[in-house]
């Protein structure tokens, strides 16, 4: 009777055991730089690993390379087949995480809300369940003719925000 080898011959499987030891890996090496998060991680079905962090005070090529070797000197080669590319968030890259608001507090977000609103403004706070945007736009005089300048303030929860980017300037 031929015996039926089972556990790493099973595609899924052996994604889930990839995918369980290197996030234990990544958080420990996480827990070492705090400066450092995880944004996102991805592990393709030809076992290709993506992970995109960012930091409290940007990200440099040590930074990714510093994660990389990581979790690669963690991991048993003769095990777990896998390709590892860590990189950081880019700079077009919409913000997700609460970390990533603090961090940009100060500088001018283009944020798309749930309602149909879009706003180009200075992000002036942000805490865990809202950011505080504030802008000056041109209205008419409630009296006489003529425009003003008007100082406007709006706190967005992070639920209604579709997707909010940072402003680069030229």
């Amino acid at each position: 009777m031929k015996k039926i080898e089972r556990g790493l011959k099973v595609p899924s499987f052996y994604r889930k055991m990839l995918r369980n030891i290197i996030e234990i890996e990544l958080a420990n090496c996480l827990k070492n730089r705090e400066d450092l998060f995880l944004i996102d991680l991805d592990i393709a079905l030809d076992n290709s690993v993506k992970i995109i962090i960012d930091g409290d005070k940007g990200v440099s090529v040590d930074d990714c390379m510093y994660v990389s070797r990581s979790i690669e000197h963690s991991i048993d080669r003769d095990k777990h087949d896998f390709s590892l590319e860590v990189s950081s968030s880019g700079a077009l890259t919409p913000l997700s995480s609460i970390r990533q608001y603090m961090k940009n507090i100060g500088r001018t977000l283009f944020v798309r809300t749930t309602n149909d609103i879009d706003y180009e403004a200075k992000l002036i706070d942000a805490d865990s369940n809202q950011i505080s945007l504030f802008w000056k736009q041109r209205e008419r005089k409630p009296v006489g003719k003529g425009k003003i300048t008007v100082e406007k303030k709006i706190d967005v929860l992070y639920k209604d925000i579709i997707e909010a980017k940072v402003k680069i300037k030229h």
